[in-house]
């Protein structure tokens, strides 16, 4: 493809708001997306570029940067800059990233540490959509588009809320397939390019990709938002993000006093909240955390089933004001005329059964939280490592080396587990990686007998390792 061309299908990309090389990689991402830039395309180089764009060289070069760095291009000396894909090494680069791996080439005899979730529907899902048949049957006048969700189940979810604490309207809520359609659907809603976005550091990392895919700046802040109000007055952003219960990676819970701060200072200055409590309800015994919406009302909200019941359910929700639960919706039935009706009437009977059935396994979790966390002590001591009060994962501190690289040992030990940096927004964590507790027990021991081995073998690289980008859960 020749230089112009490229620019021809670039059409108007200046307008918006934020720097230009933040434009201007929006742009070709959305080409590259879209396919009308396709595997091995080559983009002008950047000198060539900038005179045709009417731009400083830095622009191009660091739109480049950022496209590079997401892998949706691949630049070479001597052979220039192309669209990823084409380039034999576009496909290597991802074999050293566990998630990606373990997906498209699954091994029996890997344990995966990297992606949290239940391995299996429990009996009560069975149960639900045998229920749920009657209802379906009985439909007569209902094409089964609904953007927002169908009405029995966005019901059962304000209901809910409401029995904790947070009274809600059937309104305010809209269905999603799942968690991540919903941080995605935010971000689209909320964000152009060039808008500040402040971010815990370390955070869930589908909700940094969700971000960026908007061409957003992303300002990282300590777990907790610590320095928020500081930080709104300074970066004016235009949203918020944070997991109040159970953070993911580290566990960490927000008081309610920090809570009420946080919503406070956000309302004041007019920057959306969201509050990501996909992993809310898995707390263990004892541990009571009302939803988010009890201190902040006006905040937006994000739950799912994934975590809870099973993922393959695809059932997340969005809860926050009218106004907003309409402007999204609008902007879903573009790309999604509704969800799986029947899949939502099943859910509509399991979450008027969630709070039972979190706390039937909350023990469990407990039990294998524990288990993880003595076996690391027992066999591998120098790993810094503290307890959780509920949530899936916990946060290792490696006392040298890099997670990258350490990964990718662990991966020939068979063991899958989540380097630190891909979770961190302002490039840090690089000696950290992230395990997941949801395993039987007998097999979180035999992981950590395996990551011991590795970790015995393991030698630092005199670089530390990078992957690319990796969408984990």
């Amino acid at each position: 493809m020749e230089p112009i061309e490229v620019v021809h299908r670039l059409g108007r990309w200046s307008t918006g708001r934020g720097p230009l090389y933040l434009l201007l990689a929006a742009r070709l991402r959305q080409l590259i997306d879209e396919g009308e830039l396709p595997p091995g395309s080559v983009l002008p180089p950047d000198r060539v570029f900038a005179r045709i764009l009417s731009v400083g060289r830095s622009t191009v070069v660091a739109a480049y940067g950022l496209l590079e760095g997401e892998g949706r291009i691949v630049r070479r000396q001597g052979s220039g800059t192309r669209v990823a894909g084409a380039a034999p090494v576009a496909a290597t680069n991802t074999t050293s990233a566990p998630m990606f791996l373990h997906l498209l080439e699954p091994d029996p005899e890997l344990i995966s540490l990297a992606c949290a979730a239940p391995a299996a529907p429990p009996p009560e899902v069975t149960a639900a959509f045998t229920a749920m048949l009657p209802e379906l049957a009985s439909i007569t006048a209902d094409i089964g588009y609904h953007p927002a969700g169908c009405s029995i189940l966005r019901e059962a979810i304000a209901e809910r809320y409401t029995r904790l604490g947070a009274p809600t309207h059937p309104d305010r809520i809209l269905v999603t397939n799942g968690g991540q359609q919903a941080l995605s659907l935010l971000a689209r809603a909320f964000i152009a390019p060039g808008d500040r976005v402040l971010v815990e550091t370390p955070t869930y990392p589908g909700a940094l990709e969700a971000f960026r895919e908007q061409a957003a700046v992303l300002d990282a802040l300590p777990v907790g938002f610590a320095g928020f109000e500081a930080a709104v007055r300074a970066r004016r952003p235009v949203l918020g993000y944070l997991t109040p219960a159970f953070q993911n990676p580290t566990g960490a819970v927000l008081s309610r006093l920090i809570r009420r701060r946080i919503a406070e200072v956000a309302a004041a200055a007019g920057v959306a909240l969201i509050a990501d409590e996909v992993l809310a309800d898995l707390a263990f015994p004892d541990e009571v955390i009302p939803p988010f919406a009890v201190d902040a009302d006006a905040a937006i909200a994000i739950g799912s089933l994934s975590k809870s019941i099973w993922g393959g359910l695809r059932i997340g929700w969005i809860r926050a004001p009218i106004p907003v639960v309409e402007r999204v919706t609008r902007l879903r039935a573009v790309h999604d005329l509704g969800g799986n009706l029947p899949v939502q009437l099943a859910a509509a009977r399991l979450v008027l059964q969630l709070d039972p059935l979190c706390a039937s396994h909350a023990a469990q979790r407990q039990s294998c939280h524990d288990t993880l966390l003595g076996a690391l002590a027992a066999q591998l001591p120098e790993w810094t490592v503290s307890a959780v009060r509920g949530g899936q994962t916990l946060w290792v501190r490696l006392p040298y080396g890099d997670g990258n690289s350490f990964a990718q040992t662990a991966l020939r030990h068979g063991v899958a587990v989540l380097a630190g940096s891909g979770l961190d927004a302002a490039g840090g964590s690089n000696d950290y990686i992230r395990l997941h507790f949801r395993h039987p027990e007998s097999t979180l021991i035999r992981a950590v007998t395996r990551l011991a081995t590795a970790w015995h073998d393991y030698r630092p690289p005199a670089q530390p390792a990078t992957t690319p980008p990796t969408l984990a859960v």
